[in-house]
């Protein structure tokens, strides 16, 4: 059942979700760095995310954007006093250059109408879903994965 949750975060208290909730994340090295209304980014250290040859292991290049999207969605709900759980129901990454250094996630949150009927849907039949978009950045902030995923929030 869902009830009334406190909807501000700090990028502090979101790291310590993720570590709590997801072991994974510590393990990464994971750290929100921003988590605003706008935009969420997540930040994990080359070390223990690399591969052998020395640049960011794919599958900590998919899970990172992952748990973007993932914390946009969740904060969405914290962001309308709901108090929920949040699955992945579809994701996809195009890998255009290697990540040579620290990885940065950022997923630009969902505003208005896109959130409106998310919400609607949710209180209604206690389950709805989201698309979002993240990028992984490379060397001067280029792009180095476009990730997309599909989201489902559950009461």
């Amino acid at each position: 059942m869902s009830h009334l949750v406190p909807t501000s975060i700090s990028p502090a208290g979101l790291t310590d979700f993720f570590h709590e909730q997801i072991p994974l994340t510590h393990a990464m090295g994971l750290r929100a760095i921003e988590a605003s209304s706008h935009r969420l980014v997540l930040e994990a250290p080359l070390e223990p995310n690399r591969n052998h040859l020395g640049t960011a292991f794919g599958g900590s290049l998919h899970a990172l954007p992952t748990l973007a999207c993932y914390g946009a969605v969740w904060m969405t709900l914290r962001d309308a006093g709901l108090d929920g759980h949040v699955v992945v129901r579809r994701s996809a990454a195009t890998y255009r250059r290697a990540v040579a250094g620290p990885l940065r996630a950022v997923c630009e949150r969902p505003t208005g109408a896109a959130v409106e009927h998310f919400l609607v849907e949710l209180r209604r039949h206690r389950k709805a879903g989201m698309e979002l978009t993240a990028i992984v950045e490379g060397a001067a902030g280029k792009p180095a994965v476009e990730f997309n995923g599909s989201f489902v929030a559950l009461l």
